[in-house]
This record gives C-alpha cells, sequence and structure tokens, in this order.
C-alpha cells in the first residue's frame, strides 16, 4: 500500500504522541494527527519506507530509538520566527535594561540567551542591537548564547544566510552595516556580516534535559513563543529551570501570546511578556 493511501492508526498515533510529549514536551492532540502524517511522510522518502506502520516499527526499534528521534522531534516543531519581532523588546533591552545594569556587569561579559533562536534572526537581532549600544558605552562587552532542539534550523543560524524578504524587518542602514548581499547573478539573498556571527554560539537543547548545561547564569533571556507549545505543567517547568539559569535581577522575556500568571516562579513582572529575577531566590 502507498503512503499515499493510508493514514497512521489510532495505536500508532498515540504511541507517537507519548514519545514526543516524553522526548520534548510538545503535547500533539487528536486535531495534529494530519499534521503529523504529512510532516512524516518526509521522512518516509528519506528512509525509503513504504508506510506509517513502517516506520513505527523502525522508529520503536532500538536502532530508530537512537538515530531518528532527533529527526522526528525536528518535523514536529514548528520555527517561525523574525528579524526585530516584538520590537518593543529590542527597545527596552537598549534603552532600559543595559543601561540599568551596566554597573552591575562592569568587568566581565554581558551574557544573553535566546532560548529556543529557531533559524537566528532573533539572536542576530540581539547582536546588532548590542553592536550599536557597544559602539556608545565604551569597554562594554557581550556574548550571546543561542539554542534550539532542531539541527537542521540550527545549522540555518550558523550560516546567516537570508532571503531579502526576511531581512526586510532591519533598518537600512543597519543592514548596509551588519549584512553582505550575495554576488551570485540572479539570487536576493544576503549573509550576516562574520563579525556578527562570531558573537554568537549555537547550540542544540531540549527543554527536556535535567541539566541545561548552562554554568553561568546570563544577564537576559528571550525565551519568546516557544512555552505555547507545552501543557501548562510542562511550561511551569522549563520557567523554572530558565529562572534558575537567571541572574538575580535579570530579565526574561516571553511572547506576548504567554503568560506566567500563578506560577510559582521567581519572577516579577516589569511589563507586558516581560520579567525579572527575584532577589535572593537562587
Amino acid at each position: 500500500m502507498s503512503v499515499h493511501d493510508e493514514t497512521i492508526s489510532g495505536r500508532d498515533y498515540a504511541r507517537l504522541c507519548e514519545l514526543i510529549y516524553a522526548q520534548a514536551g510538545i503535547a500533539l492532540g487528536k486535531e495534529r494527527k494530519t499534521m503529523l502524517e504529512v510532516r512524516i511522510k518526509r521522512r518516509l522518502k528519506v528512509l525509503e519506507l513504504h508506510s506509517y506502520s513502517e516506520y513505527c516499527d523502525y522508529l520503536f526499534g532500538h536502532e530508530g530509538l537512537k538515530d531518528e528521534i532527533v529527526h522526528l522531534i525536528d518535523v514536529v516543531t514548528t520555527n517561525k520566527t523574525d528579524f526585530f519581532r516584538e520590537s518593543g523588546h529590542f527597545d527596552f533591552l537598549a534603552e532600559k535594561a543595559l543601561p540599568e545594569l551596566m554597573e552591575r556587569i562592569a568587568g566581565r561579559q554581558f551574557l544573553i540567551w535566546s532560548a529556543g533562536c529557531s533559524t537566528g534572526e532573533e539572536p542576530y537581532t540581539m547582536a546588532i542591537v548590542l553592536s550599536e549600544y557597544a559602539l556608545t558605552h565604551p569597554g562594554f562587552r557581550f556574548r550571546i548564547l543561542a539554542t534550539d532542539i532542531s539541527n537542521p534550523v540550527l545549522a540555518k543560524a550558523e550560516l546567516g544566510v537570508y532571503t531579502d524578504d526576511i531581512v526586510a524587518p532591519v533598518a537600512p542602514l543597519l543592514r548596509r552595516k551588519y549584512f553582505m548581499r550575495s554576488r551570485a547573478p540572479g539570487t536576493a539573498q544576503q549573509r550576516v556580516v562574520p563579525e556578527l556571527r562570531r558573537l554568537i554560539e549555537f547550540r542544540r537543547l531540549n527543554f527536556m534535559d535535567a541539566d541545561y548545561g548552562v554554568s553561568e547564569k546570563a544577564d537576559a533571556i528571550f525565551c519568546r513563543n516557544v512555552i505555547i507549545y507545552f501543557d501548562r505543567a510542562t511550561q511551569e517547568r522549563i520557567l523554572q529551570k530558565l529562572a534558575n539559569c537567571l541572574l538575580p535581577g535579570g530579565y526574561m522575556f516571553v511572547g506576548h501570546a504567554e503568560t506566567l500568571h500563578d506560577m510559582n516562579l521567581p519572577l516579577t513582572p516589569v511589563a507586558p511578556a516581560l520579567y525579572r529575577r527575584i532577589d535572593g531566590r537562587v
């Protein structure tokens, strides 16, 4: 039977949902079954399998659980981002957070973390904003950590190549300064300059990991439009771990569609979709 003529059985869909939830914390309801079928179909072609049942037999075997799980998580995660998305957050960072934190970070690097960086637009926006700030504040140094669960989007982020329409939200002056236009005829692409790319450490991270492997606490964390894909209990566990990676007084930026209301977290609201780590609770 061709894969085009079948669907994932109820039993296999339940097994897949359970595995995805256990490995990535993403809860799929019954309404996501068609979406999962469409996305897994790409893996069938790669693996030269002919049905969803064959795929599940492979996935739940020893080799599959070891080799395929990363690819399964890649196909179920959604990666949507833009340069200067929710730009008010970057205005706050440059105009309020950094001036207020300057005395505290004297003599060391400012550390900011893009948690759920997708294809890189967010951390590169950070790099632009912080580089511009550094021009008028001698001695200010920073580094950026950017993490995501998906290997393909991390590879794209590290490359730093984007089409003109994706780069369009960046102001023309900043585009000329921080992007290089492709010289290939007929291509409408630009690449982030190497000086900016070197400022960012890209790393794979699964929010379900017990240890996030972040040895140095951050001054600010952007985790925006990420936790909406998790159930409430998982959201709180993730945010608690992230808060534990944040210095007291540091800032946590979340998406405007996300709320931390009634969560037991060491964070206090500052502005819409913006929280601050409470001092003394580490």
